[in-house]
């Protein structure tokens, strides 16, 4: 696999450095030469303004003849350095009565105020008169509240050259300080993404080739350690998948080994006369007892693998749990006649609804409570209690039993999981009861939990939503 996801990046940064400089080269000096140009308009014309607010009367008055304009003369000429510019003085009639070079026209300037770009300028060679691209300023001059002339200042564009180099000179060092400084981001990439990602990409490649084990370490607080963990949780997960798989298939093995065998030993044995005729109908019965375990057995793990592959599907609908609960005891009467068992059936109220998948309750229900015949010593009690709290209901099973070792609390979960008291003293088990009661209360978003004693017994306690006021009535 080819690792370009730097070079990618290096070369995007490249190019952005470029594209800067590209847009600084041809669209730089148009733009700076416009802000330039508009700035000295915007200068232009205050000083034009200036000018005519502090000396109206004295511009107004100004006539070569009277001899009276030595002092705005002076003044003018003064400005006109100042502002790098030139300063014309114009009658109404275009008649230039001062300029700041010391040149003026004897015939008259046909300059019209109407001809201007934005009502106080004009960019040109000034009708001829300049000889070069000019921004040109105007004020008007007033009198007495009457227009006796204008005041106009000329500036070559020469004369910005300076401004708009020096603008483009700070552009161009801003931008290459801006990629000097980004010369950080391609480092900081590599450090901060391209060096996890390749602890990733390897952990990944580990994972693929079946090396679940492998741990990669990534430590940087954000998506990539996020994605690591999950990559890593990933393999876990399926490295304990694996382990629990190949424990399945030996006690699948196992269970079905087992009753093969007994078949297999009592068919022979009746087939080469090692077991006589009259005893055939003991021992065929025996061969059935195993078949059936057999069948149970097949049963049980299809149940399991149907949870497994498609979810479980509940059959949501409304329905009284004591009723149901009374009908399952009543299935059990002969096993507890026989070992002298008896149920005392306790509830908080007479009728308990519920929501949820009847078949599959009643399956955890007949799970539950043959186990706890099962295990339960002759001459004793099995409780059942059905409790509403709140939005729940808990049904309870205890027995008076074997119970259980603390250590194998967790185990009893798993499937084909047996105790040794329980190998001993039910051959016919499958291990899967329990496993089958967790899927479904499970699936139904509930709890069961599990306290016992060695010597003691068992309890089992699991809950169940109540059912609302329409959906019993629906019921």
């Amino acid at each position: 696999m080819k690792k370009n996801l730097l070079l990618k990046f290096t070369i995007c940064f490249f190019a952005f450095c470029l594209t800067g400089f590209l847009l600084i080269s041809l669209l730089g000096d148009w733009y700076v030469d416009r802000m330039v140009t508009r700035n000295q308009i915007s200068t232009l014309h205050d000083i034009a303004s200036s000018l005519t607010d502090a000396y109206p009367n004295a511009i107004a008055d100004a006539d070569p003849v009277n001899g009276n304009t030595e002092v705005l003369t002076q003044y003018l000429d003064t400005c006109a350095v100042l502002s790098h510019c030139e300063i014309w003085l114009l009658d109404t009639s275009g008649n230039q009565q001062y300029s700041s070079t010391g040149h003026t026209y004897t015939e008259a300037i046909s300059f019209d105020p109407t001809d201007s770009t934005g009502g106080y300028y004009m960019l040109g060679d000034f009708y001829g008169y300049m000889p070069e691209h000019t921004i040109t300023v105007f004020a008007p001059l007033t009198s007495y509240y009457k227009t006796t002339g204008y005041l106009l200042l000329h500036k070559t564009h020469d004369r910005l050259t300076p401004a708009i180099n020096q603008s483009l000179n700070v552009a161009y060092q801003t931008l290459f300080l801006l990629c000097v400084l980004s010369l950080l981001f391609p480092i900081m990439f590599r450090i901060l993404v391209n060096r996890p990602l390749n602890k990733i990409i390897t952990a990944a490649r580990q994972y693929a080739e079946g090396n679940l084990n492998y741990q990669s370490h990534v430590k940087t607080n954000d998506e990539m350690e996020y994605l690591n963990d999950t990559l890593t949780d990933m393999a876990t997960r399926l490295n304990t998948t694996a382990e629990d798989q190949q424990k399945f298939i030996a006690n699948v093995s196992h269970d079905f080994r087992s009753p093969l065998t007994s078949i297999k030993g009592y068919l022979e044995a009746m087939e080469d006369g090692t077991i006589p005729t009259e005893l055939y109908s003991k021992y065929i019965h025996i061969v059935l007892d195993e078949t059936d375990r057999l069948n149970k057995l097949t049963q049980r793990l299809l149940t399991l693998n149907g949870f497994d592959t498609r979810g479980t599907y509940l059959n949501w609908e409304s329905f009284e749990l004591n009723g149901v609960i009374k009908k399952i005891l009543a299935t059990f009467e002969g096993r507890c006649i026989e070992k002298k068992i008896t149920f005392e059936f306790t509830y908080s109220a007479r009728q308990i609804y519920v929501y949820a998948d009847l078949d599959k309750i009643q399956q955890v229900l007949y799970n539950l409570i043959d186990n706890a015949i099962k295990f339960s010593k002759p001459d004793s009690v099995i409780a059942i209690d059905t409790l509403t709290r709140g939005e729940k209901v808990h049904v309870t099973i205890k027995d008076h039993g074997c119970g259980i070792a603390k250590e194998n609390l967790n185990k009893i979960w798993e499937r084909f999981y047996k105790t040794d008291s329980s190998r001993g003293r039910d051959r016919k088990g499958t291990g899967l009861g329990l496993s089958i009661v967790r899927e479904i209360i499970t699936a139904h978003k509930e709890h069961i939990d599990v306290i016992s004693t060695v010597g003691v017994g068992t309890q089992f306690t699991f809950t169940l939503p109540t059912a609302h006021d329409k959906e019993k009535q629906d019921a």
